[in-house]
């Protein structure tokens, strides 16, 4: 036979159990941001899903859409910065990597205009890029003229880019 055991009077006097207290149920956002902040991603929905129409409206295109532009044609897009790159035998190119729902986008960007634009490049999680298509067989960049922050309209999300010299 078990061990009978009085619960405290405390508990007793208690007018709803915890177990029976509704919770709200989060947004799919607030799932995503606590993903990130938890995990730094997530397997639900990807942060730029949840704000394509606000990037629509800015006339900003995905990776996939990036992908089928065609050579020389001026383009934007944006994306989280996933990855900087700027190797010693570059001469000052930053190679950086854009991940949006769809994909991910090269971006290429001369010393100039990186040199001119640092703190942008440098400080943006989510990075938007004004600039030309490029392409040698399969490989696509986006040779970039003009850098954009839009990590403001990530609000609470922090992303982590890797990022090597």
């Amino acid at each position: 036979a078990g061990i009978g055991l009085t619960p405290a009077p405390i508990f007793e006097r208690s007018i709803t159990p915890y177990e029976q207290i509704p919770l709200p149920v989060p947004s799919k956002g607030e799932d995503v941001i606590a993903d990130y902040r938890s995990l730094g991603l997530t397997l639900g929905d990807h942060p730029l899903l949840l704000i394509r129409k606000n990037l629509n409206q800015r006339n900003l295109l995905t990776a996939k859409q990036l992908r089928l532009a065609a050579n020389g044609s001026l383009v934007r897009t944006a994306g989280i910065v996933t990855c900087r790159q700027r190797p010693g035998t570059a001469s000052g190119v930053v190679f950086v990597t854009l991940e949006d729902e769809t994909g991910y986008s090269n971006i290429v960007i001369w010393r100039t205009t990186a040199e001119s634009q640092r703190k942008t490049l440098i400080n943006s999680q989510l990075l938007g890029v004004f600039g030309h298509i490029e392409r040698d067989g399969e490989v696509v960049n986006l040779i970039a003229k003009k850098l954009i922050d839009y990590s403001s309209l990530f609000s609470n999300l922090t992303t982590r880019s890797r990022d090597f010299h």
